[in-house]
């Protein structure tokens, strides 16, 4: 004998208002998530600012699958004979790094920290070796390099350089500050960093960790177009020999 009412069916619900339900939910949490990050509020602070927005698991699946792909063209490009790097006609390299965000795999990451660009449009001078040459191949698409003649030496030092003290940017606008890190190797002003950096005289690795990688002026609309192809093949990165020149007049 059965005690209390018969169960009654739930009412029917479409599967279109099921998802418009669904639809409305996520906005509300998004939006509710937007508030609490003052993304409509007050003026966001920096560390607020720095939290990125809620990501669809479509999104963190792409940016995977864009980091494998990354690992595995770099791991092809290293495979390349020797033959293929080009001979190095100068002692000196100046790189700029013109790609990269969220599409590079961790190993890409740490050969351009290893190399200090760990900003997009920054540029460092390096002494031209084999090893680095082949630290270039393997990131390749997110960096463009060649010979840097005197003058441009002679102007991104002047424009752009900066001494790192105590982990700082300090212009350099006194010689005393040079000669205070850098008189015990004889270089007592920027003139003298200028010379040893174009020449990459002996004490050139001093000089490099004295100043900290050079921001450049982001490039006007046509410049760097976002092509990864080599430079040679109508794209913006790899090897542009002297004509690294060029793109360094126009970003300094």
């Amino acid at each position: 004998m059965m005690t209390g009412e018969e169960g009654h069916p739930l009412p029917y619900v479409s599967e279109i208002v099921l998802k418009k339900r669904k639809i409305k939910d996520e906005l509300a949490i998004t939006r509710r998530t937007q508030l609490e990050l003052g993304k409509y509020g007050a003026k966001k602070s920096k560390k607020q600012s720095d939290v990125s927005d809620i990501k669809r698991p479509e999104q963190f699946i792409k940016e995977f699958r864009d980091k494998e792909l990354d690992l595995i063209r770099m791991k092809q490009r290293a495979k390349r004979p020797k033959s293929m790097i080009p001979k190095l006609r100068s002692k000196l390299l100046f790189i700029i790094r013109i790609q990269g965000k969220n599409d590079m795999h961790p190993k890409t990451r740490k050969i351009l920290y290893n190399l200090r660009l760990r900003k997009v449009f920054s540029g460092v001078f390096v002494k031209a070796t084999e090893g680095v040459m082949e630290m270039l191949l393997k990131v390749e698409p997110y960096v463009t390099y060649g010979y840097p003649n005197l003058k441009n030496v002679n102007e991104l030092v002047y424009k752009k350089g900066y001494a790192k003290i105590d982990k700082k940017p300090v212009p350099l606008t006194d010689n005393n500050i040079i000669e205070q890190t850098l008189g015990k190797y004889g270089i007592i002003c920027i003139e003298d960093i200028v010379h040893e950096i174009a020449n990459v005289g002996p004490h050139f690795k001093e000089v490099i960790h004295f100043m900290g990688p050079l921001m450049l002026s982001k490039p006007e609309d046509g410049l760097i177009k976002g092509k990864k192809q080599p430079y040679k093949e109508g794209g913006d990165a790899g090897n542009r020999e002297d004509e690294i020149n060029d793109l360094i007049s126009k970003m300094n």
